[in-house]
């Protein structure tokens, strides 16, 4: 397995662009098979997940088309990438695929919608809980499908199509919200989903759906409302800024000290993290190229959040930034409300010198005068980036083990930072 070697204490400075984001891509990249057009989406980041995702829809029937870099584009845009699933060959998305990556169970819907069966695998443990899949199958059952469990596969039928009704989540679940909205847009008649989640990335797949066709209302919003048609069209799409990312480089430029601007990255995808960031010390300015993003002698000072569903603080950044308070002057309190298991980074940031103690969802991070470099070993894929946000920190060498974790959710995560001044490498197994 690759680790990731840095030697801290070096400040970053210059650009960092932010790539297209992993959590809208994907959906986008599923919704490709409501329809036997072709859906380009732009901006897509060169990430694991998406290269598992494109062979997952492979196996449906979907061909997958890069267009090449162009001579004078920039040489950190996303790929473009032409997804046309003309006919679907096989409804059945198989365990040893959808095990490997929660969102690809997201497949049972359009496949659902589209064919009227579909035969999916239920994904495999969560290291950062269980994340059922409950609301996914309430919320199709609400729409007529006949669901059934048969050997550890969700095999759902709707023989004459999805029917209009509402669909009333008990929680508020990205998944489960992007797994109805697709299939919603080709039921009969009128789709009403409420407790639905207000993400960004929801917003971005739903504006992706209204190009090919889909009429919908009110995402962003707690309640969407779906008018079903009776099919959908080819269209072109360019997948949002990511905006976990954008929050990560804005932490390690503030764990390592620096100016970076933080090019294409959108302030209004964060609106509680940049303000938190401002109350830690930190300067964040918003410009015409993105986020600058500085810190240049300036204590940190300590913080108290809580994560929550957007527009709050998100789960996706709790990681990174007890990293960053770990240096802080004072105490600071991270409540984690989301998942359950998602303190598994803290053990591993100790090793590095962090003094944190967890009660249940809070934990208390006391800020110390240094870390220190050690070996560290990655749980997950937030985890993972803390432990370099922390190197980035430490003073000495600190060595990441099992960083493929990194490849799922950072592109060139080292390139990007070494770019800044970091001093940061892969060593290849």
């Amino acid at each position: 397995m690759d680790r990731i070697r840095i030697v801290g204490g070096r400040h970053l400075n210059g650009t960092i662009p932010i790539s297209g984001a992993k959590n809208a891509a994907l959906p986008l990249m599923i919704a490709s098979l409501l329809t036997p057009e072709t859906v380009t989406l732009k901006n897509v980041p060169n990430l694991a997940d998406v290269s598992l995702l494109i062979r997952i829809l492979r196996n449906h029937g979907t061909d997958a088309a890069f267009d090449g870099k162009r001579a004078n584009g920039h040489a950190h845009q996303g790929d473009t990438i032409h997804f046309t699933a003309r006919d679907i060959v096989d409804t059945t998305a198989p365990y040893d695929m959808v095990r490997r990556m929660r969102a690809s169970f997201w497949v049972l819907g359009p496949l659902l919608a589209r064919e009227g069966k579909a035969r999916v695998s239920l994904p495999g443990g969560c290291a950062i809980g269980t994340r059922p899949v409950d609301l996914h199958l309430t919320g199709l059952q609400a729409l007529g499908a006949d669901i059934k469990l048969d050997g550890g596969y969700v095999v759902a039928s709707a023989p004459g199509g999805l029917k209009g009704g509402v669909v009333r989540f008990a929680k508020v679940s990205v998944g489960a919200t992007h797994n109805v909205l697709m299939a919603a847009t080709l039921a009969k008649g009128e789709v009403v989903i409420e407790n639905a989640a207000c993400e960004p990335e929801v917003v971005d797949v739903a504006a992706c759906l209204s190009k090919m066709g889909a009429k919908i209302e009110g995402a962003g919003t707690p309640t969407i409302h779906i008018q079903g048609v009776d099919e959908l069209e080819g269209a072109t799409h360019t997948v949002l800024p990511d905006r976990i990312e954008t929050g990560t480089y804005a932490m390690a430029v503030a764990a390592a000290g620096g100016d970076v601007t933080l090019e294409g990255a959108r302030g209004d995808l964060l609106p509680g993290v940049l303000d938190l960031l401002r109350g830690a010390g930190v300067e964040i300015t918003e410009t015409n190229r993105g986020i600058r993003v500085s810190r240049n002698g300036a204590a940190l000072r300590p913080v108290s959040v809580e994560t929550e569903p957007f527009p709050g603080f998100p789960t996706d950044l709790q990681a990174q930034l007890m990293a960053l308070m770990c240096r802080a002057e004072g105490i600071s309190e991270i409540r984690e409300t989301i998942f359950e298991n998602r303190f598994m980074h803290v053990s591993e940031l100790t090793r590095l010198g962090a003094d944190i103690e967890v009660k249940g969802e809070m934990a208390r991070v006391k800020g110390v005068p240094r870390l220190h470099g050690a070996e560290v070993m990655a749980t997950d894929l937030r985890a993972s980036v803390s432990l370099v946000i922390a190197g980035l920190m430490a003073e000495g060498e600190t060595m990441v083990n099992r960083v493929y974790h990194l490849d799922r959710g950072f592109e060139r995560l080292e390139e990007k930072l070494g770019s800044c001044g970091a001093e940061i490498e892969r060593l290849h197994s």
